[in-house]
Order: C-alpha cells, then sequence, then structure tokens
C-alpha cells in the first residue's frame, strides 16, 4: 500500500485528535481522513477556569471545525464510536461502520463517578456547561463554604487532572475579593494526599500550599474520601461542611472501550508503547488522556502532552503503511500557567529540567495570548 491511498480514522475531536490531522495532512498530502466525533467542535477546555468570572463565555471557546476540516480536507462523521472489529480495521459507531487500514483513538479520558453522593459535586473539566454551573451558583450564593478538591486514579496515579482544580480555587478567590465578598464566604481546599498535585514538583506544591495560607483558604489534606452529602464533604478525617463542591475525580478510559478487545492500563486506559502504538495492535495508536504510556510518574495527563504524543503517532502511522519502522518517539513535558485570574504561575518539566517562575500578571496574559494563538489555526 502506498501512503497517498491511505484510509485513516481519527476517533475524537480534541486537542489530540486535531493535532493527529495536522500532522497527518503535513506528512501525506493525499491520505483519505476520516474524523469521528459527535459534533464538529473543539471545545478548549482549558478556559473555562475564566467562565465563573465572566472572563470568558461559551460562544469564545467553542470553535466550529468545519473550516479547518475543509482546510485539511477532512471528512467529518457526527457520530460515537461504539467498538472495533478486525482488529480495528473497522470502526462501529453510532451512524455505521467505517473501514480503514490505520486507526487513532483519541476520544480522551472518563471520570470515574464511584464515589457515593458525588451527584453532588461540580466535576468542572467535564465541560462548559460545568463552568457555568459554578458561575451561576457563585452568582446565586450570598455567602457560605466552596470546598475544592482533586482525587486520582488509585489503579493509576498518573490519570489525574488536577492543575485545572488549583486554578478554579485562586481565580474563586480573586474574583471573590474583586466582587468585595471574599469575607462572606470560606474556601476550603481537600486532597486525599498530603502533598497534592505532587507530579508538579515538590517545591511547586509547596509554594502551592503557602498561597493558599496566604490566600486565608483552609485545608484539608491526607485523608480518603468517602461519600459526598448535599451539604458536606466526608473524608476518614473528618467532614467539610460546604454550600458548593467541586470536585475532581481520578480519569479511567472511555466506556466504549469495555466493548472492545483493546489492552487496558490497571486504570482502565490503553496500552501504548513508546512511539505511541497500541500493545498487539497493528496499525493502531493512541494519543492524550485515552493512553497509558511508558514515561516518568509524573508524565501529565494535558493537551500539550496530548499534542507531543499526536506528533509521533502521525509521523509513525504514516513511516509504517509506507513499510518504514517506525522510530519516533514522544518527550515527556509537562508545561503549564496557574492561572488566579489575574496573575499566573509558570511551571515547567522535563526528566532533566524543573522550573518554576514566580507569580506574575506577565504570565496570565501570556495564558490569554496563547490561547488566542492556538485557536487560531482552527478558525475560519
Amino acid at each position: 500500500m502506498t501512503a497517498t491511498t491511505a484510509r485513516i480514522t481519527v476517533l475524537g475531536a480534541g486537542f489530540g485528535a486535531l493535532a493527529t490531522v495536522r500532522e497527518l495532512r503535513r506528512r501525506d498530502a493525499g491520505a483519505e481522513i476520516t474524523l469521528v466525533s459527535p459534533r464538529a467542535e473543539l471545545h478548549y477546555l482549558p478556559g473555562i477556569i475564566w467562565i465563573p468570572s465572566g472572563l470568558r463565555t461559551r460562544e469564545q471557546l467553542v470553535v466550529p471545525l468545519a473550516p479547518f476540516f475543509e482546510r485539511m480536507r477532512v471528512r467529518h462523521v457526527a457520530a460515537d464510536a461504539t467498538g472495533l472489529q478486525d482488529g480495528g480495521r473497522t470502526v462501529l459507531t453510532s451512524a455505521g461502520e467505517l473501514r480503514n487500514d490505520a486507526l487513532v483513538i483519541a476520544t480522551g479520558g472518563r471520570f470515574i463517578k464511584k464515589l457515593p453522593g458525588i451527584e453532588h459535586a461540580i466535576t468542572p473539566c467535564e465541560g462548559i456547561a460545568a463552568a457555568e454551573r459554578i458561575r451561576d451558583r457563585l452568582r446565586a450564593m450570598e455567602g457560605g463554604t466552596i470546598a475544592v478538591g482533586f482525587a486520582a486514579n488509585p489503579n493509576e496515579p498518573q490519570a489525574v487532572r488536577g492543575g485545572p482544580m488549583f486554578e478554579f480555587l485562586f481565580g474563586i478567590d480573586t474574583q471573590l475579593r474583586r466582587e468585595g465578598r471574599r469575607g462572606r464566604f470560606e474556601l476550603v481546599f481537600f486532597n486525599p494526599s498530603k502533598e497534592p498535585g505532587a507530579r508538579l514538583g515538590a517545591r511547586t506544591v509547596q509554594q502551592l500550599l503557602a498561597e493558599m495560607a496566604r490566600r486565608g483558604i483552609r485545608t484539608h489534606l491526607g485523608h480518603k474520601m468517602v461519600r459526598f452529602d448535599a451539604d458536606k464533604v466526608v473524608t476518614e478525617g473528618g467532614e467539610i461542611a460546604a454550600d458548593l463542591i467541586l470536585f475532581m475525580p481520578g480519569m479511567t478510559g472511555n466506556a466504549w472501550f469495555d466493548a472492545t478487545e483493546l489492552p487496558r492500563s490497571p486504570g482502565g486506559l490503553l496500552r501504548a508503547d513508546a512511539q505511541c502504538r497500541i500493545e498487539g495492535w497493528e496499525h493502531a495508536y493512541v494519543v492524550g488522556d485515552s493512553g497509558s504510556f511508558p514515561g516518568p510518574e509524573w508524565m501529565p495527563k494535558q493537551a500539550h502532552m496530548a499534542d507531543l504524543q499526536a506528533r509521533a503517532a502521525a509521523a509513525n502511522l504514516v513511516d509504517a503503511l509506507a513499510g518504514r519502522t517506525p522510530r519516533a518517539g514522544f518527550k515527556a513535558e509537562l508545561a503549564c500557567i496557574i492561572d488566579a485570574l489575574d496573575r499566573g504561575t509558570l511551571v515547567w518539566r522535563t526528566p532533566q529540567r524543573h522550573l518554576m517562575l514566580p507569580s506574575s500578571r506577565a504570565m496570565h496574559w501570556a495564558k490569554r495570548a496563547f490561547e488566542s494563538r492556538y485557536l487560531r489555526q482552527y478558525r475560519g
């Protein structure tokens, strides 16, 4: 088979999926690329931290992808993936079956909702609607206690998204101060670990905890979660009375994986090698939150990492279809700006280096500038 006749199916429409499309088209001008997702939209989830304050709205964070698909010559199928057959050569969807010569799975992760009473908590990174619920609840509250926390997948500690919870915590604190209402609220941060956000580095954790103390945010750390009630968080170390609970559970694989024979990690993600190949499957790749990859224990589940994996997966896919040995790997790199609505703290980590810059207004504006530049490549 030549690369110019390849039929490639990409599942998902998030950061990893779209970066895969860009890299595939750059490397193979003639491939037939089909992307499967429920909607032809990119939801820029890093920006939802600014929805409660009104700095961002839904309309600013939802990017229609039809113009991008047209430029990239991508066929979009509006459907959900439901299964695989023929070793991945047939994708089962809610709109029918799709045949391919190579497959990239980039459908993201799923939050673990097993804690009793978790329906009483808002999970912010579930999407824009969740952030809008936080905005509306804050507007309606005259005072009270807001409890903010996160936890990991106990079977796969890497499968966690804690960074945004620090941003919601500090952002809400800043917002309430701006509105002159902070004195009527108590903010509490809770986490089952004594060192929350440890993959950011020990120095960063200490800085974050010091910032909480400076802002008058109470902490409840090192106690296993038990359950949520409508008005409290219950842990093995005590209860936290709360009028609003924001909680990010650990992540696992998509529910539709259960209908396949895809190899799973202990935490329920797809087992992949250093070339992003799904173990034991030919011409099948995974990028982003869907996969469990070799790498350092601090390797993050974030958009930047998904982009890096997408480049490697696309390069290896094109090489494999052309009969060349796939050799491209991805670098493990954590890069984030922990935003507090008016200031930001840069954290950067590789196997060789760990950098944290002091909080500054410049980093807040850098995060906003990155958003604008990143989305420009997908807007019409």
